[in-house]
């Protein structure tokens, strides 16, 4: 291996090094014996030294967001079909049965993250076409080590909100999270965002949130709303940041030794009591806010109480398979991550094809608790349309699946084309059902 042609995956090697130096007239001779690590940036890691790449000194940029927390009605199964088992397959009859109501439970008030064009915050920014898959995920934030990730938040909910991340560097002006630690109230403006208001978070990306010796190109980080946690994620405010290593970015931030990325949450949802929506959606489906029928407390899912058991929001098969395709031979990058409820503990597993994480072949992933966040690299080499879902029995049962597909290298995917804009890209409602 040449010095000047670096490794794509960190290399490393052992090596003695010998220091000599003089005490009066004695001269005394150390060997040291230790491991170097060649990252794919050439950049050689001595002990828990470094010494930087050269080249890739390059100024960071400054890339700004803006954010809104808006109010939604979210529809969990929006073509009414276990599209899992096909097109016009029925739903299982006591997936979404209230007890002791009448109707089916399955559009829900929620708070989502949404992308604006400027800080006037009047017009929704159209989500691209390939992430047309996020669902009910907020917007992709990204940058390279170096750059600054700037949000410009608005809170259109009538509950307080935040934007809290992980992984960037904040100071306490921008950490997101209420709780008592010592700043007076002045510096609790960024915690809690009253109805209405308005807050600037400023996230510098140091070396040290960007991907380490082992990692690929680019990695995972999460946002989301830190006032209230519990009821603000289970409302929906989430979503994913990715960085990239500092000289492997494109211009707006992506790696460029990947073709093609795709980000998906697995979250057992919870739509009970304590919830910032709940008697707004009670009321929806009972005509009153009490809670308690006739036969005792009504529940929305007759099969996991409150619990919807969800990718990117979407259950039973209606995350679109074309907006979750790829082509033989290209290298797919999955940020993959569990949501922060106590039910999150999910096993994503990928039908006909493999992954690479951490240099381990896997066709399944361990997120053993609450916002475990994993990268997973895929060169798929098998054609089809193939099952991806959480491989908890109880939870593949209730809902927790999708599809993806694999078609030749020479093929066309939708979501490179405009027929990708079909899909309501805001509320995640298919409109085209070809899928």
């Amino acid at each position: 291996m040449r010095w000047h042609d670096p490794p794509s995956h960190p290399t490393f090697f052992l090596a003695a090094s010998i220091t000599q130096h003089t005490s009066g007239k004695t001269m005394q001779t150390h060997t040291r014996l230790g491991v170097h690590v060649v990252t794919a940036c050439g950049m050689l890691l001595l002990g828990f030294g470094s010494v930087g790449c050269a080249g890739n000194t390059q100024p960071g940029v400054t890339r700004t967001y803006y954010i809104a927390a808006d109010p939604v009605d979210w529809n969990y199964v929006p073509t009414d079909s276990d599209l899992t088992m096909g097109m016009g397959k029925p739903l299982p009859k006591s997936a979404f049965a209230m007890g002791n109501a009448t109707g089916e439970a399955k559009i829900f008030r929620k708070a989502v993250y949404r992308a604006y064009t400027d800080s006037t915050f009047t017009k929704l920014k159209p989500r691209p076409a390939k992430w047309r898959h996020l669902g009910m995920l907020g917007p992709v934030l990204r940058g390279a080590v170096g750059d600054t990730i700037v949000v410009v938040f608005k809170n259109n909910t009538d509950f307080p909100a935040s934007v809290h991340p992980h992984g960037v560097f904040y100071d306490k002006q921008s950490e997101g999270a209420l709780y008592y630690d010592g700043t007076g109230s002045a510096g609790h403006l960024d915690d809690s965002v009253p109805p209405g208001g308005t807050y600037r978070y400023v996230w510098p990306i140091p070396e040290r949130a960007g991907p380490g010796p082992n990692d690929p190109s680019s990695i995972l980080w999460v946002y989301h709303s830190h006032t209230n946690e519990p009821a603000d994620v289970e409302a929906g405010l989430i979503g994913p940041i990715i960085i990239t290593r500092r000289g492997m970015a494109r211009p707006d931030g992506s790696p460029k030794d990947v073709d093609r990325e795709f980000v998906t949450m697995f979250a057992s949802v919870f739509e009970g009591p304590s919830m910032h929506y709940y008697r707004q959606n009670l009321e929806r489906y009972t005509g009153d806010t009490t809670g308690v029928g006739p036969k005792g407390p009504i529940t929305f899912n007759r099969t996991t109480q409150y619990f919807y058991d969800t990718i990117n929001g979407l259950m039973y098969g209606n995350l679109p398979v074309s907006a979750l395709t790829m082509k033989v031979g290209e290298h797919v990058r999955w940020y993959v991550f569990s949501s922060t409820g106590p039910a999150d503990i999910h096993t994503p597993h990928w039908h006909g094809n493999t992954v690479l994480v951490n240099g381990q072949r896997k066709d399944l992933l361990d997120l053993g608790g609450p916002l475990i966040m994993v990268t997973a690299d895929m060169v798929p080499d098998n054609v089809g349309t193939w099952l991806y879902h959480c491989h908890m029995a109880t939870h593949v049962a209730a809902g927790m699946s999708a599809r993806y597909r694999v078609v030749p290298a020479d093929s066309i995917v939708p979501a490179d084309t405009a027929h990708a804009r079909t899909v309501d890209p805001m509320t995640g409602i298919v409109k085209d059902l070809a899928d």
